[in-house]
């Protein structure tokens, strides 16, 4: 995809955003984990929709370059998009996962007025957050359970030694050394035939932060193993969080390859 082709592209996605509808739901009791929802117009709504899980070391969310600056993009496609501020676990994990489960619901029992197939729901997510959307995927209730995967140089696993260590000090606490504990949240080993949905992975070689070898590739594998539909594409350079930004060297064969997977996924109905 050229640049002048993207240009393009860019202006159409915010053109159609003159018929978008964008609103925030509260997604928690307390109020602090919130859903910012982009719903494409209807006539262009194709059923489709995306939960995002900003990363941020599960310490933060960031929710505009990995969050809010998607929107565009999927509405420009016909898919409901819907970014969530999840809570930090400050040691609790239960916390961030409810914040995720409670969202895919939301949208779930929303598809009827948001015009959404209930069952094409995906999750996304980056560096922790794309923990938090794999875990979801491979952990949720049917009730919870999202249809397919988008994963961004995703933490895996949960070995302070192989994913990121901020990221499991943050997410564990005092269960950081309990190695039955952080099998059960390293989700390379958590992926289940039959059950865990279909995924795409993207990541860079050169990512030191979150290393390719220790966490997404090993999840690649598992899920070919098990027999779940899966790709996974690992660029050359641009290290960690590159987020969308068009700075990053492959962002638009990144995009390109996304709406091709995004285009040729097949789901049950």
């Amino acid at each position: 995809m050229n640049r002048l082709y993207f240009s393009l592209f860019l202006w159409a996605c915010c053109a159609s955003l003159s018929a978008q509808r964008a609103f925030v739901l509260p997604n928690s009791d307390d109020g602090e984990s919130v859903v910012h929802v982009f719903l494409p117009s209807v006539e262009k709504a194709t059923g489709r929709a995306v939960v995002a899980c900003p990363g941020g070391g599960y310490e933060m969310v960031c929710m505009d370059y990995e969050g809010t600056d998607w929107a565009p993009y999927f509405n420009s496609q016909g898919i409901a998009y819907v970014v969530l501020k999840y809570r930090m676990p400050k040691g609790d994990r239960n916390i961030p996962i409810g914040d995720a489960e409670r969202a895919i619901r939301l949208v779930r029992d929303s598809a009827a007025c948001w015009h959404i197939n209930p069952n094409e729901i995906g999750i996304m997510g980056f560096s922790a957050g794309g923990h938090l959307a794999s875990t979801v995927a491979t952990h949720a209730e049917k009730a919870s359970r999202p249809n397919f995967q988008i994963l961004f140089y995703p933490v895996i696993s949960m070995d302070k030694r192989k994913g990121h260590e901020g990221s499991s000090r943050n997410f564990l606490g005092k269960d950081l050394d309990n190695a039955k504990v952080v099998n059960a949240f390293s989700n390379e080993q958590c992926v289940k035939s039959g059950v865990t949905p279909p995924a795409i992975l993207f990541m860079a070689s050169d990512d030191q932060a979150v290393p390719p070898l220790t966490n997404g590739v090993p999840y690649y594998v598992s899920l070919c193993e098990h027999g779940v539909s899966a790709s996974m594409h690992i660029y050359p350079s641009g290290n960690h969080g590159w987020r969308f930004d068009a700075r990053f060297p492959y962002h638009y064969e990144m995009l390109q390859t996304l709406s091709h997977w995004l285009t040729e996924l097949r789901l049950p109905k």
